[in-house]
């Protein structure tokens, strides 16, 4: 410490302050004795006597020796006679490896004056303590109280998670909703490292920000990981029993696991809209095993949606094909054409094989496992074995197009078609089961949930048919014009019509709760989760609707034409037009995140699921195929850091939609051009060719 640093500031009229320093010891100690007789302990100095008491300090004091400046380390006036004296340094902050200076007890070198007010200030009670100091900082500067100031914060300070419970602690955590607050905290000591390596606090994070959860099968792998990881984890809940008996609590579960809402989507929505089989991880997903792990790959994904991810785009055929259907499984990326081909692809975008069998469009598929089903132009309906690539069965009795297929399970298909009517074929056996006869004009649209089948169509009805039985139970009437589109989750049933409103109907009675009117032209996109429903039209609008109060959220001004291609997930829309746009927008927020690719010619279809989408694009009069991919990059995944993120996406509501059983992954219809439909009568009971409707026949 400088040798100035606790004498007080000088004043112009000290001019002997210096030449009288021999007699600074005398003056201190006459100062000190007046100062301690017990009837001048507490008196309070008046100025002018304060004044005097330091205009008699004739040189400065000797410096008080501390653990911090000891006296082999002051510099003698005689030495550097010329050198200035050195500003006040501030006390250190306390660090792991130093601490704040500690004068404690006396040191031997210490004056007798300052031993004897240790002693004096140690037989003092409380109330004269305080007095005592109240007055020693009466008379400190502005430098000696910032010294104080800086001495006294660091003790008043205590870490609460030293003193603190744990499970309290662990509760404090849980109200931290900032990734890079919990992964720094992580890095202040190991006590806690420890309390924010329990997994709850990421799990709440991961239902802020709308990430799926962990399903049983994903958590019990890391049973048998030694990684570090999830010994952290792992060790935090052994410690704590109760916490982990919370964590497993119901209502949590419901809220957040993705294992028991897979389970119960599972064979009863239909495969080509929504993943209801468990999507198998890839493969460095294994180490994904905590939420702490899950939160990071989540938010590495979201990050890249925003502003990063690596597209590869491929040929698909050598001249121009319109892409009548697509989809993304755990396996496959399907796609099929109207020249009759339909194109097998790895997920990473690799040709495997093509279908051929089909003699003219194909413009209706959808694959489970290694099966697929498909029909078109042909009126054939044919079931492939992926794996092979040859068809199982060729399935007739349609007597027109084959426009919509679905399967509600492993062994069962149900078409639509042209002819007005529906099948539902035995996949095992290879058979017509029923044929459902109601419908007036085309089957454009069906979808499945459990044992029920609602179908729409271009005779302005919907139909809600009895799977098990075959039979009609109720019909839906209220629209102008043709169905297009259709969604159905069990409890509401939405569709979309030619006549631009959107009705959602009551699946118990057949009642109309609600008529959704906002778009100017055919509502041909739909799709449902939870509360939420979004339709596309070809007005190039986008909507999202609550379904809780029947009100638009968001209405997004989305292409220049058609909407042809539209998802969402917990997270995100995406959308696909015909003016050659791929756009992701944000469903809480209703703004547009970022444009997929360049703008092409037309965009036919897009998929998408969490860390990959696919765009089937025209460009340069030729079909492409882009496979985009979000997955964060494998060296990443081994450790968490706490690097500053560059985009946090806000989900606060996402679990609003809290883990629907499955993701959307297939590609809904395509709808009418726009500059088309005035052509269309609205009264029209026949079918409507596809030409007419702004769509290749």
């Amino acid at each position: 410490m400088d040798e100035g640093y606790f004498q007080p500031l000088g004043r112009p009229g000290d001019q002997n302050m210096a030449e009288a320093s021999n007699d600074s010891d005398t003056d201190m100690g006459a100062s000190s004795s007046a100062a301690l007789r017990p009837g001048n302990v507490f008196a309070s100095p008046s100025p002018h006597a304060r004044k005097l008491s330091r205009m008699s300090r004739s040189g400065a004091p000797r410096p008080i020796i501390t653990p911090t400046s000891p006296l082999s380390s002051t510099i003698p006036h005689n030495t550097l006679p010329s050198a200035p004296a050195s500003p006040p340094t501030p006390a250190p902050s306390p660090t792991p490896t130093q601490r704040v200076p500690d004068w404690s007890t006396a040191a031997e070198h210490e004056d007798s004056q300052i031993k004897n007010t240790r002693a004096l200030f140690s037989d003092m009670n409380r109330p004269e303590r305080l007095r005592l100091l109240g007055e020693l900082l009466n008379l400190c500067d502005s430098h000696e109280l910032s010294f104080v100031a800086e001495f006294v914060s660091p003790r008043l300070k205590k870490d609460p998670f030293m003193v603190l419970p744990t499970e309290l602690c662990l509760r404090i955590l849980e109200c931290v909703d900032d990734p890079t607050t919990l992964a720094r905290a992580s890095q202040v000591s190991k006590k806690w490292r420890e309390l924010v390596y329990d997994d709850t606090a990421w799990r709440l994070l991961c239902q802020k920000f709308s990430y799926r959860g962990l399903s049983r099968e994903e958590r019990s792998e890391g049973d048998d990981l030694g990684d570090e990881e999830e010994d952290h984890s792992s060790k935090s809940l052994r410690l704590h029993p109760s916490r982990a008996s919370r964590i497993e609590d119901t209502a949590m579960k419901e809220q957040l696991d993705g294992g028991s809402s897979s389970g119960v989507g599972e064979g009863l929505r239909t495969q080509s809209l929504d993943r209801t089989s468990k999507r198998k991880e890839s493969r460095r997903r294994s180490k994904a095993t905590t939420y702490r792990s899950h939160f990071k790959q989540r938010y590495q994904v979201e990050t890249a949606w925003r502003q990063g991810g690596h597209c590869d785009a491929r040929q698909i055929t050598p001249e121009q094909g319109v892409v009548t259907s697509l989809h993304l499984t755990k396996k496959y990326i399907v796609v099929a054409l109207d020249n009759a081909k339909i194109h097998v692809f790895d997920t990473e975008g690799y040709h495997q094989k093509t279908l051929q069998g089909h003699v003219m469009g194909v413009w209706a598929m959808v694959p489970w496992g290694d099966l697929l089903v498909s029909g078109g132009c042909d009126r054939d309906v044919r079931v492939w074995d992926l794996k092979t690539g040859q068809a199982q069965f060729v399935l007739r009795g349609h007597t027109s197009t084959v426009r919509c297929l679905k399967m509600s399970d492993a062994h069962t298909a149900i078409s639509g078609s042209r002819d007005t009517t529906l099948r539902i074929w035995d996949l095992h056996r290879g058979i017509c089961k029923h044929v459902l006869i109601g419908h007036q004009a085309s089957v454009r649209c069906l979808e499945i949930h459990g044992d029920i089948v609602v179908s729409g169509s271009y005779d302005t009805t919907a139909k809600i048919w009895s799977i098990s039985e075959g039979k009609c139970l109720r019909t839906l009437t209220g629209h102008f014009s043709q169905i297009y589109a259709i969604a159905f989750d069990g409890k509401k049933i939405a569709t979309g019509s030619l006549d631009t409103s959107v009705r959602i109907w009551d699946p118990t009675d057949g009642k109309c709760l609600a008529v959704l009117q906002g778009h100017t032209s055919l509502v041909g996109q739909l799709q449902m989760r939870d509360d939420i429903l979004v339709t596309g039209g070809s007005d190039g609008s986008v909507r999202v609707w609550s379904l809780a109060d029947y009100q638009p959220i968001h209405r997004l001004a989305a292409h220049d034409n058609s909407v042809t291609s539209l998802q969402f997930d917990n997270t995100r829309i995406v959308s696909g037009g015909s003016d050659g746009r791929v756009k992701v927008w944000d469903l809480k927020k209703g703004t547009l995140v970022r444009e997929l690719s360049t703008p092409a010619e037309a965009v036919w279809r897009v998929v998408f699921e969490e860390e990959k989408a696919v765009i089937m694009a025209a460009r340069s009069g030729r079909t492409i195929m882009e496979v985009w991919s979000f997955a964060p990059p494998e060296e990443e995944v081994e450790d968490f850091r706490s690097s500053s993120p560059m985009s946090m996406p806000d989900h606060s509501s996402d679990e609003l939609y809290s883990h629907s059983p499955t993701r959307p992954v297939s590609a809904l219809p395509s709808t009418s051009s726009a500059s088309i439909l005035p052509q269309i009568s609205s009264t029209a009971d026949t079918d409507v060719p596809m030409t007419d409707a702004g769509m290749p026949a």
